[in-house]
């Protein structure tokens, strides 16, 4: 599959009289976007409010951050199984409005949901302090359960990505990347002499708010298979979990994959980029025990050399890690892990729930348990009523002074197992 990606830089969102994209602006007209998002009778209102870097706002409580994209040209429409029909996705010519996010908040549906700070210690920690963020902050309806809630509000986020990626559709972009992924035999016949190395990603689909739809198919209904890299940036892969905020894949992070473009930044250089696995994290053993055999058919079958696995959350899918870990390197494959840790306050604790001596390379995004504190800042996007029972919060963490004490897990990308952000450890 050959795609090629149009960024539009945007410099700036104004919320105003007219929906468009013109001189790097964002121009989003409030009472369009709200005919779009309020479709869902579950939800009763929503407010829009931007969101800068530099700025002294905080937001929160986040679901999730989704970036505008659209089909410029070629098959399938954007999330597809979701908003899009199921048509394969990843080639032809998508246009991503670079610079810009949604960000979904409201009364808090799990209490693993985050915050993004714009400017002061806790912006250091989240990818989202850099990025402009048209932010919906949404009241449901009274009595609505908890997966209903979440469900109402991953559709409104998605529809408001696609609707304003939809604006940028015949704009020129400012810069182009082609993502090209050859065939199996194609690769290997083109790259004879480079190791072909793989990807195997963790989806979390733990069930109780902690899933991820994959062309609209709950994760964890599906044995483990393959997918095209260039899927990924049409967003195939979309959230609708609740873990712990600073290990979240949100849908932004699925959309722009880091060990995907970094695979693909190295292809043909010193290495072959010669497919992706995606997997589930289950709950029961036999689960985990039939998707880990299922990666470890699927490496072997793909012939790769080398496999990057990543997680994505703590404790239970530990054991799905090792596994996939173990496993692939029992035949021969030389395996990188990337996780974060939960090693207490003080560093001093096991990192991970299960380990492993096969698992003896590792990537870390930092430990999520170390604490700090966030300054009151002038605005707040959302509500801080949750900011102590959020994970990573605790009783009486908010001081006399307005700050707030909390664990860098409350943040929003803080240790994200993608490799998405600047901590890690040595």
């Amino acid at each position: 599959m050959k795609l090629t990606i149009g960024n539009i830089r945007i410099t700036n969102i104004v919320l105003g009289e007219q929906s468009k994209v013109e001189s790097g602006t964002l121009y989003v007209n409030p009472k369009e976007l709200e005919a779009v998002v309020l479709e869902d009778s579950n939800i009763v209102s929503v407010k829009f409010d931007v969101a800068k870097p530099g700025e002294s706002t905080r937001i929160t409580p986040v679901k999730d951050v989704i970036e505008p994209r659209t089909k410029a040209q070629g098959e399938g429409g954007m999330f597809p199984g979701v908003i899009a029909k199921v048509d394969t996705v990843g080639s032809g010519v998508t246009h991503v409005l670079k610079g810009a996010a949604v960000v979904t908040v409201g009364k808090i549906v799990g209490f693993q949901e985050g915050i993004i700070d714009m400017t002061g210690l806790g912006a250091e920690y989240t990818p989202f302090s850099k990025t402009i963020n048209l932010v919906m902050d949404f009241v449901p309806r009274d009595g609505l359960a908890a997966h209903d809630y979440e469900k109402s509000l991953r559709l409104a986020g998605l529809k408001a990505a696609s609707w304003l990626g939809g604006l940028g559709k015949n704009v020129k972009p400012d810069e182009e990347i082609v993502y090209d992924f050859s065939s199996v035999t194609e690769g290997i016949k083109k790259y004879p002499d480079l190791p072909r190395v793989g990807y195997v990603q963790m989806l979390q689909s733990q069930g109780l708010l902690h899933d991820t739809y994959v062309y609209g198919v709950d994760m964890k209904q599906s044995l483990t298979t393959m997918i095209c890299p260039t899927e990924v940036f049409d967003g195939a892969i979309i959230s609708g979990n609740c873990v712990s905020a600073c290990d979240k894949n949100t849908t932004y992070h699925h959309q722009n994959n880091p060990v995907v473009t970094d695979l693909f930044a190295r292809h043909g250089k010193d290495l072959n980029f010669a497919g992706m696995i995606i997997t589930n994290e289950n709950v029961y053993l036999a689960d985990k025990e039939r998707s880990s055999d299922w990666t470890a058919k699927l490496v072997a079958m793909m012939g790769f050399d080398g496999v990057i696995i990543s997680q994505e959350g703590f404790g239970n899918p530990d054991t799905d890690l090792i596994m996939n870990c173990k496993k692939v390197e029992a035949l021969g494959v030389d395996t990188v892990i990337i996780t974060d840790e939960y090693a207490g306050r003080d560093g001093t604790s096991q990192s991970l729930a299960d380990v492993d001596v096969s698992a003896n390379a590792v990537v870390t995004g930092g430990n999520a348990n170390q604490v700090i504190t966030l300054p009151k800042l002038d605005k707040v996007i959302g509500t801080q009523e949750y900011v102590d029972v959020i994970a990573g919060g605790f009783e009486n963490n908010v001081q006399a002074d307005g700050s707030i004490v909390v664990e860098i897990q409350a943040i929003i990308g803080a240790t994200n197992e993608m490799g998405f952000n600047k901590m890690s450890a040595r």
